[in-house]
């Protein structure tokens, strides 16, 4: 029983970040579309365009793509991340943002409660399946890699209807 608080709490943490994501999306406004009606292309160029990003050995903003899952100090961290938009949520904090490549793999977020604890990280490391996560207020995540399809391992049953 007293598994169940913890796996409630990282899948709600997850739901919430799924949903922030979701709501980040949306059609585009008048303003980025061109006289032809299509969207315009996205503001970010591939990695190898300009040199950076998995090319030379590092990460790239493209292969954080994904639902990354982990604790820090005993509370669930989930980052989301989709289309360069990242959704983090961690224990009581829910935060939006991007994933940019500013020579380094940065996530940059806003938590809506005004949290500071991980507005700003270094993506130090990502081989696919472990991502870790240098945050400029101290904190470092370690985060495995979930399949979005399957539920994160330890959520108890839900009862059939």
């Amino acid at each position: 029983m007293g598994r169940l608080p913890c796996s409630g709490a990282l899948l709600a943490a997850g739901l919430v970040a799924a949903l922030a994501l979701t709501a980040c999306g949306g059609d585009a406004s008048d303003a980025d579309k061109d006289p032809g009606g299509s969207p315009a292309p996205a503001q970010t160029s591939p990695p190898e365009a300009d040199g950076a990003g998995g090319g030379a050995g590092g990460p790239d903003v493209a292969a954080l793509e994904g639902t990354w899952t982990g604790t820090s100090d005993g509370q669930p961290v989930v980052l989301s991340v989709a289309s360069g938009k990242a959704a983090l949520a961690t224990g009581r904090h829910v935060c939006q943002g991007e994933v940019k490549d500013m020579g380094k793999v940065m996530v940059a977020l806003k938590c809506h409660d005004g949290n500071t604890d991980r507005t700003m990280g270094t993506v130090e490391s990502n081989d696919g399946k472990k991502l870790v996560v240098s945050w400029e207020a101290g904190a470092e995540d370690t985060l495995s890699k979930t399949d979005a399809a399957a539920p994160p391992p330890g959520l108890p049953e839900l009862p059939t209807p």
